[in-house]
């Protein structure tokens, strides 16, 4: 089973440890490009002792971002400062991934901490939605535009330029974000798809996008590459989406290749209960992982070293995922470490600080 300090090769790429960092939105980005902030919040991660660093989403078209500071790879201009952030991870001993999103009908929204809220087309930093059918996430909110077949051939091949582009950014681990209500999600959830087309309806109809920008992507992404999907595993209301049809949608991309699946939860409709306890999502994770054989990430308040060692030592996942845990302490990796009594290389820079 190993432990959270030993080492996994996934398809051509090894992890130092099993400590990721899961991908965290900083609405920090202008036109989409990636800066300083981006540097130094990943570079800070890598020096901590991270395994693998997943970029916040990135959209894969201005109409993809949540919100108009959004970081974004739909255009060639992007590459190059995401490369030296790459590079530096890479320095670090640590492996840079890139998570690649469309926010369907939850973007053109303000940053979190300008209120959030979901700005009309008409605003000069909003834009029209697109979703699988005309339904809006939340009460007074534009209704998205139902994506005709055309706007759906967009998408696909948006993803697939936005991952060649990666591949040129220098990323070595590729996830596909079909979580959190975002449009992927919304095409799979019975809870936002009312298409009648095949598109829509019946489960293999509605999972159909999701496997069809897969193929896209792996048409592209190199073969010795990871790609991770990350999807909602329930989306906590009933007659949505739920953790039998995660593990029927793992089967059926397990065979188109992808090599694990980040399990996460919820986002796609406001109303819905979701608990808030340590760890409340591992049990998706197990589930999937013990169900199909695959490699599987696990999220949600994770917060100590005995909590995310003991995930990995009973087999409940194969990578944690850490997000808030991480902006408090960019160094969870070294400390971890110590706690854990696990001997593991600090970065020069740093070696008089060890904990002896």
């Amino acid at each position: 089973m190993g432990n959270l300090f030993s080492s996994i090769t996934i398809k051509g790429v090894e992890l130092k440890n099993r400590i990721t960092v899961s991908p965290m939105c900083q609405y920090s980005s202008e036109d989409g490009f990636a800066n300083d902030w981006h540097l130094v919040h990943l570079g800070g991660m890598a020096t901590g002792g991270a395994g693998l660093i997943i970029t916040e989403a990135a959209a894969v078209s201005p109409e993809g971002r949540i919100t108009y500071a959004d970081l974004g790879l739909w255009k060639d201009e992007h590459i190059a400062k995401l490369k030296q952030i790459t590079s530096f991870i890479e320095q670090q001993g640590c492996t840079a991934g890139i998570q690649l999103a469309h926010a369907g009908r939850k973007a053109s929204h303000d940053k979190p901490w300008s209120g959030g809220k979901q700005f009309p087309s008409t605003h000069e930093n909003g834009w029209e939605t697109v979703g699988p059918s005309a339904l809006a996430f939340t009460d007074g909110e534009e209704a998205p535009i139902a994506l005709d077949k055309a706007g759906i051939e967009k998408v696909k091949a948006d993803f697939r330029a936005t991952t060649l582009r990666a591949v040129e950014a220098g990323f070595k681990v590729a996830e596909i974000h079909a979580a959190h209500g975002y449009l992927l999600h919304q095409f799979y959830s019975p809870l936002s798809n009312q298409r009648t087309d095949e598109y829509g309806g019946s489960f293999e109809n509605r999972i159909r996008l999701l496997l069809e920008v897969t193929d896209v992507v792996k048409e592209v992404w190199p073969a010795e590459y990871p790609l991770f999907v990350r999807i909602s595993s329930t989306d906590w209301t009933e007659g949505g989406w739920t953790i039998e049809d995660s593990v029927k949608l793992t089967a059926v991309l397990k065979e188109k290749g992808v090599d694990l699946i980040d399990c996460s939860s919820g986002g796609n409709v406001p109303h819905a209960k979701i608990p808030s306890n340590p760890g409340y999502q591992v049990p998706f994770a197990e589930q999937v992982k013990k169900e199909t054989g695959i490699l599987t990430g696990a999220v949600g308040l994770i917060t100590t070293a005995d909590q995310a060692n003991q995930i990995i030592e009973t087999g409940q996942a194969d990578l944690v995922l850490l997000a808030r845990e991480m902006l408090r302490d960019p160094h969870f990796a070294l400390r971890a470490a110590h706690e854990l009594g696990r001997t593991v290389q600090w970065p020069p820079q740093y070696e008089r600080a060890q904990w002896r």
